[in-house]
């Protein structure tokens, strides 16, 4: 998603929403968040990013992206042996899902380039059909690989703190009430998650 998009909606939703007016005065608008076209790379950074902090998981991929060289291609990771990978930082469960995801891919049972043809649910379905790839998982690659204006990840426990804060509630939301407060963000829900993070990372504590 380009800069220029992110405040387009961003300013179209703060129009009418005061309590994102007031967010994005504090902390201004998110970086744009692109990562070019859908691909293999895209899946692997997918797999390190789950449940760990922005930085740990930037740790982890630039250890692996020094040690494949900038090759990431699925034979290359599947050569690896398990205690390779644990080295650069995965757990044995997520070099099951990468060698996992390298086969997908070498058998053509995922295609990532493809992808960018589909509507969102059936990209989700055949994402999920992945050993170790949830509704999470395919939205961000929804969201950051095919560029969609409006997922809504509102499972993702940064995304719920983020609206408790802004929000201002007494407790953090579930799924269920955070998909409640996006519904008026429609379409550019997407815009308002990469801002909710933004703002997660970089406003004052209260």
């Amino acid at each position: 998603m380009t800069r220029p998009h992110l405040e387009q909606a961003l300013d179209q939703i703060a129009l009418e929403d005061h309590h994102i007016a007031q967010a994005l005065e504090e902390v201004g608008y998110p970086d744009e968040r692109r990562r070019g076209d859908p691909s293999y790379e895209h899946f692997l950074r997918i797999i390190v990013g789950q449940q760990l902090s922005v930085k740990a998981a930037a740790t982890i991929f630039g250890r692996i992206e020094a040690a494949l060289a900038g090759d990431f291609r699925p034979q290359r990771v599947l050569a690896m042996n398990d205690s390779e990978l644990r080295a650069l930082g995965l757990s044995r469960q997520k070099i099951g899902y990468a060698r996992g995801l390298s086969e997908a891919v070498l058998d053509g049972r995922l295609v990532p380039t493809a992808l960018a043809d589909l509507p969102d649910d059936a990209v989700v379905e055949q994402i999920t059909r992945l050993k170790g790839f949830g509704r999470w998982s395919a939205e961000m690659f929804l969201l950051f690989s095919l560029g969609r204006p409006d997922v809504w990840p509102a499972d993702d426990l940064a995304i719920q703190a983020g609206l408790h804060r802004i929000k201002n509630l007494k407790t953090r939301p579930d799924r269920k009430r955070a998909d409640a407060l996006a519904r008026p963000w429609r379409p550019y829900r997407g815009a308002v998650a990469i801002f909710i993070w933004h703002y997660y990372s970089n406003a004052p504590l209260p």
